[in-house]
């Protein structure tokens, strides 16, 4: 029989073999193969494999135009608390002077409403409570700069924008406040009532056809714009539309004498100029000294590392000795899954992510793309298996064979590792609407499961290997 084709039907013959990675914070991980081979095929147990875990805080983090005003306090028992502050600029959406000359003030009103899919996220059983404020220093962009120099930018920043950890000065004096419980399934709008000297002095200044309020650049030279702040006692942010109305409300004799009403309305023209200022808390948690700068490996937190969006904290994984083991001789990888087992479950107050992926990160540990699907050109989505009361734990799947065949065949993959995280890029849907970001939209929660102090994390590679 021909030498090649003797070799091919004893490739063929044999089953697959499974090689599992027990992936650990500073652990080897086992290689275990079942017990098939023949004359060409070799049976090996490796436990050379190590992975490194820990917990990151991204920098430069983009906050601007995503859509969702958030705005809230919540506490995570194992992670702290997260604050959201949201301003905003407004605008009139029509200022043409069409008041009756007969119409008199009645009250101005901020409307919100939730977003398109409410959501929440803390404890909404109890009342929260949010007060707005006038903005007494303007909005503005800011250049992004390296956490370090001569440091890439992480790849979701993309240009001058508003980012989480920027503030700007507003009276401490509240103009509204609302007290109310977050039911966000339920709850159809917010209406908060301002302070009447502030709609009957926007509302005189249009029937007088005053300059500041004739044209958008001027209104907002002359009302800088409005800042919801979350009182330090609440336990939930809430989720709502960045299309906002303050409602100008008046009266006036109609011809008949029945008195009739109106309102003008102002909105937020420049949605690159709402944005979420985000505070984080971790005082009294294993990630208490958690920063830019300063990562957490998991060693120190007893395994416990975790993901959350908008706060942007992200898990760390990366593999060191992996292209070691791809470059032996003889060695063909049939299929690799990375599996990550969270012990987050999706029925409680905090909203687990839906799909994670995994951004491919340089030398310096600065995101610079993510991974990509195997079957398209897109990104690669690690969509969440639940887990089940009796005790299993919900997982997310990663494909990465093509990140194994760049890593084995180029250096480009070369000293990188990954972020575990929600989606970092802008996505389009429909007629070219662009989607803003997963990471910056929401608080999103998933903490990785741990066992014997170790996270929950394998790395199944199926091979097969020639002598």
């Amino acid at each position: 029989m021909n030498r090649f084709l003797k070799r091919s039907i004893h490739f063929f013959a044999i089953p697959f073999f499974t090689l599992i990675i027990v992936a650990a914070c500073d652990k080897d991980m086992s290689v275990m193969l079942d017990n098939s081979a023949t004359s060409n095929v070799g049976v090996t147990l490796i436990d050379s494999f190590t992975v490194n875990t820990s917990t990151v805080q991204l920098a430069n983090l983009p906050s601007a135009g995503t859509g969702n005003i958030l705005v809230g306090k919540a506490t995570v028992p194992q992670s702290g608390s997260v604050k959201s502050t949201s301003y905003f600029r407004i605008g009139l959406t029509s200022t043409a002077n069409d008041i009756p000359e007969t119409a008199r003030f009645d009250s101005i009103t901020l409307v919100l409403k939730p977003t398109a899919t409410p959501y929440s996220f803390g404890d909404t059983t109890k009342m929260q409570k949010i007060t707005v404020h006038q903005l007494t220093e303007a909005l503005a962009t800011k250049t992004p700069t390296p956490l370090f120099p001569n440091q890439a930018l992480p790849l979701y920043v993309i240009g001058n924008t508003i980012f989480t950890d920027q503030t700007f000065g507003y009276n401490s004096t509240p103009i509204g406040t609302i007290s109310f419980r977050p039911r966000m399934h339920t709850l159809d709008s917010l209406s908060i009532r301002l302070a009447d000297a502030i709609g009957q002095d926007f509302f005189t200044r249009i029937k007088a056809g005053n300059i500041q309020v004739t044209s958008y650049d001027n209104f907002k030279e002359y009302f800088k714009g409005l800042v919801l702040v979350p009182d330090e006692e609440n336990t939930a942010v809430a989720a709502f539309n960045d299309v906002v109305e303050v409602r100008i409300n008046y009266n006036y004799p109609s011809a008949d004498g029945h008195k009739r009403t109106g309102f003008k309305t102002l909105g937020i023209l420049e949605p690159g100029f709402q944005y979420n200022n985000i505070v984080t808390d971790r005082t009294e948690t294993a990630f208490e000294e958690l920063s830019a700068k300063k990562a957490i490996p998991t060693s120190s937190t007893s395994g416990l590392t975790y993901v959350q969006s908008g706060s942007g904290t992200v898990a760390k994984i990366s593999l060191p000795t992996l292209k070691e083991f791809l470059q032996a001789e003889n060695i063909a990888v049939n299929k690799a899954e990375l599996v990550i087992e969270t012990s987050s479950k999706t029925n409680t107050m905090y909203p687990v992510p839906s799909n994670l992926v995994l951004s491919i990160n340089d030398q310096d540990g600065v995101p610079r793309s993510v991974l990509q699907s195997v079957y398209s050109s897109g990104t690669q989505y690690a969509v969440l298996v639940p887990g089940v009361e009796t005790g299993r734990n919900g997982t997310y799947t990663f494909d990465l064979m093509m990140y194994l065949q760049q890593l084995k065949s180029t250096q480009i993959y070369d000293n990188t590792s990954f972020y575990l995280m929600e989606n970092p890029n802008s996505t389009t849907q429909g007629q070219n609407e662009i989607i803003p970001p997963d990471l910056f939209r929401s608080f999103n929660t998933a903490f990785i499961a741990s066992e014997n102090s170790k996270p929950k994390i394998k790395l199944n590679i199926l091979y097969t290997k020639f002598r």
